[in-house]
């Protein structure tokens, strides 16, 4: 018999209007910290006791059901007006999912990452997965995205040259201009942003406080935002340095890149890559004696044309080291790693599958190849390997990576145990829109790009505004309790490990840039004008998104430029350069101020996370321990309001006068770090909120 159809859930249903008075539902908290399961993380056989907290003498009975099994908890200790309840949980090999039965008074209550329930819907069902721990130096991190051709041009001497190439029927170009704004066709234009640019910048990064660079793709590519991989053995000399030079590059009106000979030599002479390899390896090795971790970006689903498995350009044909591409030979050794749908078309077969049927981005053919899958296997573990000892990977459109869900699991399976291998520190972070359960089991993924329970709700719930700027919704503008709602049915994908490293980004590569999305304007450059981006800004709104962004469950992530007030519509024009010399000093120092809030508490890092309130164009939610207590509130509109906050929700006693410390407040006119003491009275906490105010109070600060 079916839950739902059961008498037990009919009953329930009917005393649900009658329980809620009863229970003192909203004292009702657990979740996967370390705060209520001891150990956190356990392997298989171990036990772990699982935690809850209720209202000191509240509820009658408790049980922790997992699958059939009702285990009675025990109160095992009281302490701030709360019971806290424990029972022990014996892990085998599999996940266990579990959920709490609370009953008092003839009334029955379910508790699950949804709150207080009369559904048992396994969606937000707590897990336990053995064996399953994300890198613990991955928590609440700081995290600072790189476009490298945009960040800092280091070096001159590697920069692409005018005419080096050709690139979807045009000539590469160089921009001698740093201050210039992308254009419409943007994709061949190089500015010369590299590694050594980074390099030299590492100062400046470490004051602002970022703790991991996550960097867009770098290996050799033939655009500049370099998705479309030429060769995953080696970095691109253009973003590293150049050691020998000959050949020359193409002749006005000459489009084949056979013929791009000075090209052919920077990216396919041994000497050069060697080069190009140490340097990189030179580069982390740097950024790792400042205590900061790297993060490469993989594009495994896919590969470009000019790849040398492939070859479509023929810049490989012919040359010394290198064997025949699929699409040059019918022979090829890499035949097999792309699906061909004419056999009758060599030499130079163009009939080949390419992801969302471009031909310059053909679909790498897994399933049919298990030489391409330990190819690419083997390239996962050299990078997060000696001597170049990258801290991990993330993942480009990896739920698309190969012809079936079936085969994707159990490449990604494959993919984590080979780098788990080689670096059991490395963290695995996937780009994925949509439901992520299914791959956050604790045998692929470690986290993902945190678009549904981060990016997407705060920038409707601040701007209204859809993240490519595509649409705006102004009944989702200041929407507090759809916020609050968004945020636990979309966390209830993660597990609590997975929640805590999740990347939590305002906007990157693929977005407009947030602080464009304050003024409302719908629509893309190519038809709005790159002027259109900055006006009518309100960067009062886009500090409001940074406390939120510094002060909620994850990794905050910022993508370069953002601290400096860049604005920008979305691809390309969310690639503009870092504006050295011309940032918005403002901006700068309240990101500075923030990170410095978010490093400054380990709540951030390892704390719970609970909404504790959401109306009308406001927000509040605690990051909690036993010991610490700190609350965000977010007042989106452009009124005055007040507002009191139920703080006791996260620990605050409710039996005395509560000193509460403010750590930051930003509003329409201004925004501070000194200190002002509130009381929360009765475990209540009082709020005069200015228009376009977020502000952080803390307790034990």
């Amino acid at each position: 018999m079916r839950w739902r159809e059961s008498r037990r859930y009919e009953k329930m249903r009917q005393y649900a209007a009658e329980m809620r008075p009863v229970f003192k539902s909203r004292a009702v908290f657990s979740d996967e910290t370390e705060a209520y399961r001891t150990p956190c993380t356990v392997r298989a056989g171990e036990t772990m006791q699982v935690r809850i907290r209720t209202w000191k003498n509240n509820v009658d009975e408790i049980f922790l059901v997992t699958g059939e099994e009702r285990i009675p908890m025990r109160v095992l200790e009281t302490e701030g007006g709360f019971d806290y309840y424990g029972a022990d949980v014996t892990c085998g090999k599999d996940t266990i999912s579990y959920y709490f039965e609370l009953n008092t008074a003839g009334l029955t209550c379910l508790f699950t990452k949804k709150g207080c329930t009369d559904e048992a819907d396994p969606r937000y069902f707590f897990r336990i997965t053995p064996d399953f721990a994300v890198p613990e130096w991955t928590k609440g991190a700081v995290m600072y995205q790189i476009f490298p051709d945009r960040f800092r041009n280091g070096d001159p001497e590697n920069d692409v040259l005018p005419r080096e190439y050709s690139y979807l029927n045009g000539y590469v170009e160089r921009i001698t201009d740093w201050s210039q704004l992308p254009s419409a066709m943007d994709v061949r234009n190089f500015y010369g942003g590299d590694l050594p640019g980074i390099l030299e910048k590492l100062d400046y990064l470490q004051d602002l406080g970022v703790e991991v660079l996550y960097l867009n793709p770098i290996f050799v590519s033939p655009s500049n935002h370099k998705y479309d991989i030429q060769d995953y053995d080696h970095v691109d000399p253009h973003l590293t340095r150049i050691v020998k030079e000959s050949g020359f590059t193409l002749a006005w009106g000459e489009l084949e890149n056979r013929e791009a000979s000075r090209y052919i030599s920077r990216v396919t002479d041994p000497e050069n890559l060697k080069a190009s390899d140490e340097y990189f390896a030179h580069f982390v090795e740097e950024v790792h004696k400042r205590g900061m971790k790297v993060i490469l970006d993989g594009v495994f689903n896919h590969c470009g044309s000019f790849n040398k498995w492939m070859d479509r350009e023929r810049i490989y044909e012919g040359q010394k080291g290198y064997k025949k591409g699929a699409f040059v030979d019918k022979e090829s050794p890499y035949h097999s790693f792309f699906r061909f749908t004419n056999e009758d078309a060599w030499p130079y077969n163009e009939f080949y599958d390419g992801w969302w049927g471009h031909n310059t981005l053909p679909k790498l053919n897994y399933e049919e190849s298990p030489k391409l899958v330990d190819y690419i296997l083997g390239v996962a573990k050299k990078w997060v390997s000696p001597p170049y000892n990258a801290d991990g990977w993330r993942l480009d459109v990896a739920a698309d990576l190969g012809y079936t869900t079936e085969y994707n699991h159990a490449f990604w399976k494959k993919f984590r145990k080979a780098v788990k291998e080689a670096n059991p520190d490395a963290v695995i972070l996937a780009e994925h829109y949509g439901e992520s359960a299914d791959w956050l089991d604790g045998g692929e993924w470690d986290t993902v790009m945190n678009y549904d329970a981060f990016m997407e709700p705060v920038s409707f719930f601040l701007t209204g505004m859809e993240k490519h700027s595509d649409s705006f919704h102004p009944e989702l503008l200041g929407d507090g309790r759809t916020f609050q709602r968004t945020m636990t049915r979309n966390l209830a994908s993660f597990q609590g490990e997975s929640e805590l490293c999740a990347m939590n980004e305002l906007d990157n590569h693929d977005h407009s840039r947030f602080l464009t999305r304050t003024n409302h304007y719908v629509g893309r450059v190519n038809y709005l004008g790159s002027e259109a981006a900055s006006e009518n800004v309100n960067p009062a709104v886009m500090r409001e998104a940074v406390v939120i962004q510094m002060t909620f469950v994850g990794a905050p992530t910022i993508y370069y430029g953002d601290e400096a007030g860049v604005a920008g519509f979305t691809d390309p024009d969310n690639r503009r350069t870092y504006p050295w010399g011309h940032e918005d000093r403002e901006m700068l120092d309240f990101y500075k101020k923030a990170v410095k809030l978010h490093r400054s508490y380990q709540v951030f890092r390892t704390g719970s996370i609970k909404p504790i309130g959401g109306g009308e164009h406001y927000i509040s939610y605690g990051r909690f321990s036993r010991e610490q207590q700190i609350v965000t509130a977010v007042n989106s509109g452009p009124e005055s309001r007040v507002i009191e906050i139920p703080v006791w929700e996260i620990g605050i006693p409710r039996d005395e006068k509560v000193e509460m410390r403010r750590l930051l407040s930003t509003w329409r006119d201004g925004y501070t770090d000194s200190r002002q003491v509130l009381f929360a009275v009765g475990g209540m906490l009082t709020l005069n909120l200015r228009p376009y105010e977020a502000v952080v109070f803390g307790r034990n600060v």
